[in-house]
């Protein structure tokens, strides 16, 4: 079999490709923020202030969220995922601690990624507050290492510790009283989280979606992007759904022939901007070593064949 060149054109896809839809995304009719837009620190719920930080990127979109848990009238805060270890960044969530009456008692990490993890240990000393993670790494030395289901009991409220690996397999989200759930990369304001190879894990991914599905939650705090709060459940239905289509995907084109998976990048992304494409051929990667999990395709170097 014939892996798809580079060159090939669209009047040579498979029968059918073209008339697979994609899942709607529920957001698009919402009223959320223009990217760029969002402000740079907002009150959510009497429970939860967000803090952005100041890296935006393609891949952080808007920047890292932040955010500050407590009961108000306790003078404590939790920071959840402190972000990037910068000064002005430091400086808002410093404000925002003045303006919510309290002082930093706890610093909880969703995962390791430099973009949530890198202030952690840094703005622990600066705070002299414990920090907790999954990772012993990133809660350092005299830190805690948080297990799936713990529920912690900081700033005159509890959070429940929720097990989402797939992103990442130390990644952690955490659901507080008001049954809202701070989802970190497991779910974003915006677009899909990107599940890449060989760090990620889809079949640990859909697992963990489903997850927190079954938590019902409230509303869902992403680490970027705006909050979900109009209809958090729709958009974990989407995110199962959108999965399902690239697999798909990528079953229709190889129904016709052996692909390279750098082809099947080019035509299942042809929409995106081009230097996010290695991002996608690594998430491509993921999804292929779910089906080959699953005995669904065989992959020899960059060469994926359908079995059966």
């Amino acid at each position: 079999m014939a892996a798809l060149h580079h060159d090939r054109v669209v009047s040579d896809l498979p029968a059918g490709f073209d008339e697979l839809v994609p899942p709607s995304d529920p957001r698009a009719t919402w009223e959320l923020p223009a990217r760029g837009r969002m402000p740079v620190t907002s009150g959510l719920e009497p429970l939860v202030s967000r803090i952005l930080a100041p890296n935006a990127s393609g891949m952080t979109l808007d920047g890292t969220n932040s955010y500050l848990v407590g009961q108000p009238g306790s003078g404590q805060a939790v920071l959840v995922d402190p972000g990037p270890d910068e000064s002005e960044h430091l400086d808002r969530v410093t404000a925002a601690l003045a303006a919510r009456g309290a002082r930093c008692v706890a610093i909880l990490v969703t995962h390791h990624h430099w973009d949530h993890a890198a202030a952690a240990l840094p703005w622990g000393a600066h705070f002299q507050a414990q920090v907790a993670a999954a990772d012993p790494a990133v809660a350092g030395p005299g830190g805690r290492t948080l297990q799936p289901g713990e529920k912690l009991q900081l700033a005159g409220t509890t959070i429940e510790v929720v097990p989402t690996p797939g992103h990442c397999g130390d990644h952690l989200a955490f659901r507080i009283e008001s049954g809202a759930v701070l989802v970190g990369d497991h779910v974003l304001g915006r677009g899909t989280s990107v599940v890449t190879y060989p760090e990620g894990d889809v079949m640990a991914y859909l697992e963990s979606l489903r997850r927190v599905h079954d938590l019902g939650p409230s509303a869902l705090y992403p680490g970027h992007g705006p909050e979900l709060t109009e209809n958090p459940m729709a958009v974990l239905d989407f995110y199962l759904a959108q999965r399902a289509f690239r697999e798909w995907q990528i079953l229709t084109l190889l129904s016709d022939a052996a692909q390279s998976i750098p082809a099947l990048v080019e035509v299942i992304y042809a929409d995106l901007a081009r230097t996010l494409w290695p991002a996608a051929e690594q998430s491509t990667r993921a999804t292929l070593a779910k089906l080959e999990t699953q005995g669904r395709v065989h992959i020899t170097g960059d060469t994926v064949w359908l079995v059966g």
